[in-house]
């Protein structure tokens, strides 16, 4: 069991990636109350005018905690629920107190603790567009000096571009991910929503290496038995793994949801190795599997090199209702609450020397953006 301010340093870590220690969080709270005790000193020499002021507002204090101590037994009682449970019909009439009328102000992509710094400024949530292109011819080299000797090419350097930068370790890189729904509009035409996407990108040198997590964080929300992410990381390699945090986009009301529409997933790997490969993907509700779908794929040479490419793999009915229930939920806390203890594992080994090529845990959130789903990599590790 953890205490509360232990639960309050993990949570700092898992959100920002700083390290807060119990005391400190403890030593943070402190320095809270006694302003709080200083400030209600204050009040109370305030004068008689003052206090039928505060009398007053004491009272629409007080309305106002009946209603948030409503929406807080409403929230309790949704984190207490799995995700099996959320995909029962019953659920909301049996388990959810009405809601007073409150306006819902979204939160920020890494809610921060009072005192402590605002969300990380090294999230990337989306890409920040490129500088104009300047305009005219560039200056010719001062003729008195040496030019400067070019960059080694990429393959004089011992580590690939693209390790320690993305999905990838030694032997598979990730290119692409998506989950998504497709509306037929016409025999020809299809409609497309992204729940979630990971894009290719073209690394360079330049760019910041991942930011690294401690995989213990989050050891409670999967499976520990056999097969479970403690155990395949004791197992390794351990440059295989990495946990992605998706800022899912449910807003999908510009398509019309209906019998017709289609669940899938679609993911593409590559290697310089030819191999058949399985991938293993389990659905996870407070740490414990609920649905697991195993699928193998054989190479195909593509430029030189072996390409896996899972396309258009059909989503398990448990999802289609676990999508459709929490979209129907009444407010975004509410569904950040349930995706609190939904994750995501996904392994993926050689079939024939049972490896660990890559093994990627998922946690989600619902996206407040305009710029609808979005993601941020990390790479996991044990200190």
């Amino acid at each position: 069991m953890y205490g509360r301010n232990e639960l309050i340093a993990r949570y700092i870590k898992l959100r920002t990636g700083k390290t807060r220690t119990r005391k400190q969080v403890s030593s943070h709270i402190q320095v809270l109350a006694r302003k709080k005790v200083r400030e209600y000193q204050a009040g109370i020499k305030v004068s008689s005018h003052l206090q039928v002021l505060a009398r007053r507002k004491s009272r629409e204090i007080q309305s106002k905690l009946k209603d948030q101590a409503s929406k807080d037994k409403a929230l309790q009682n949704m984190a207490a629920l799995s995700s099996a449970q959320i995909v029962s019909p019953s659920m909301m009439k049996n388990h959810l107190p009405p809601l007073p009328p409150a306006h819902y102000q979204p939160p920020r992509f890494w809610p921060s603790l009072p005192g402590q710094p605002g969300p990380s400024q090294d999230i990337k949530p989306f890409a920040q567009p490129p500088y104009p292109s300047l305009s005219g011819p560039l200056p010719q080299s001062i003729p008195s000096y040496e030019p400067l000797a070019p960059p080694p090419p990429p393959s004089a350097t011992a580590v690939p571009v693209w390790q320690d930068r993305t999905i990838a370790s030694s032997k598979l890189r990730m290119l692409e991910y998506s989950a998504f729904m497709e509306v037929q509009r016409d025999p020809d035409n299809y409609s497309k929503h992204l729940f979630v996407h990971i894009g290719q990108t073209n690394p360079s040198y330049s760019d910041p290496l991942l930011e690294a997590v401690d995989i213990r964080q989050i050891y409670d929300k999967f499976p520990e038995k056999k097969g479970g992410l403690k155990e395949l990381y004791e197992k390794g390699p351990q440059n295989a793994f990495f946990l992605v945090k998706f800022w899912a986009d449910l807003n999908s009301s510009g398509m019309q949801d209906g019998p017709g529409s289609f669940y899938g997933v679609s993911s593409q790997y590559s290697s310089l190795e030819n191999m058949t490969v399985t991938v293993s993907t389990k659905v996870c509700s407070f740490g414990k599997q609920v649905v697991e779908k195993v699928e193998t794929e054989y190479a195909r040479m593509e430029g030189g090199r072996c390409v896996y490419r899972i396309h258009r793999s059909p989503m398990c009915e448990y999802m289609i209702n676990f999508i459709h229930k929490l979209k129907h939920l009444p407010e975004k806390y509410m569904m950040n609450s349930v995706l609190e203890n939904f994750t995501i594992l996904q392994v993926v080994t050689n079939r024939d020397t049972q490896e660990t090529l890559l093994c990627i845990a998922f946690v989600f959130e619902v996206s407040t953006s305009e710029h609808g789903a979005q993601y941020h990599v990390y790479r996991l590790v044990k200190d």
